[in-house]
């Protein structure tokens, strides 16, 4: 629940315990960690929980939006870092490592799913902009070739990331090595 004041000190810290708690228990595939569980590990009582989080859903909420901005504030440090095909790169190997976070967090983020919550479509489009910010950058260093957009090459690590088998995550690096290395062929 937003507030247009800053929290206090104490209450920010109950906040992010509170997130850092539900996120460790998603994480380890506890999506049916309820509420007070979550208040326990973070050594609060449920009623702080309720406070910062209406329902169980806003939290799960919270915790995939804090995943997923995690996730797109990535590609500045890695273009600081990196020639942008390189952090290109990077990113895309993010993307299947947040593919797998996704999973473990799967059966809570299904409580969200119902509701009609922008969370999804803001998480894509979000993850768009940050590829179209390194796939700008490559293309003016001319390391990556032009007329691929990042919301298409979204929808290709879907695919490869929402593959099922044993070893998909294996799969999956494998896939988006050749990926990127198509995306390079032809740059200027």
């Amino acid at each position: 629940m937003p507030s247009s004041r800053p929290l206090r000190a104490d209450a920010r810290r109950n906040r992010e315990a509170l997130l850092a708690a539900a996120r460790e228990a998603f994480l380890a595939g506890d999506a049916d960690a309820h509420v007070e569980e979550i208040a326990r590990r973070a050594g609060v009582a449920v009623g702080t929980l309720y406070r910062h989080f209406d329902t169980r859903e806003a939290l799960v909420a919270e915790v995939y939006r804090q995943e997923v901005a995690e996730l797109c504030a990535a590609p500045t440090r890695l273009l600081a870092r990196h020639t942008p095909d390189e952090a290109l790169r990077e990113f895309l190997l993010l993307l299947v490592k947040h593919a797998a976070v996704g999973r473990g967090m799967g059966e809570a983020l299904e409580s969200i799913m119902a509701t009609d919550s922008p969370i999804f479509d803001d998480a894509r489009n979000d993850m768009a902009r940050a590829l179209d910010e390194l796939l700008a950058a490559g293309v003016a260093a001319g390391t990556v070739r032009d007329g691929i957009g990042g919301r298409v090459l979204l929808r290709a690590l879907g695919g490869i990331c929402g593959m099922r088998a044993k070893g998909w995550e294996e799969d999956a690096v494998t896939i988006t090595t050749i990926l990127y290395d198509g995306m390079r062929r032809g740059a200027a």
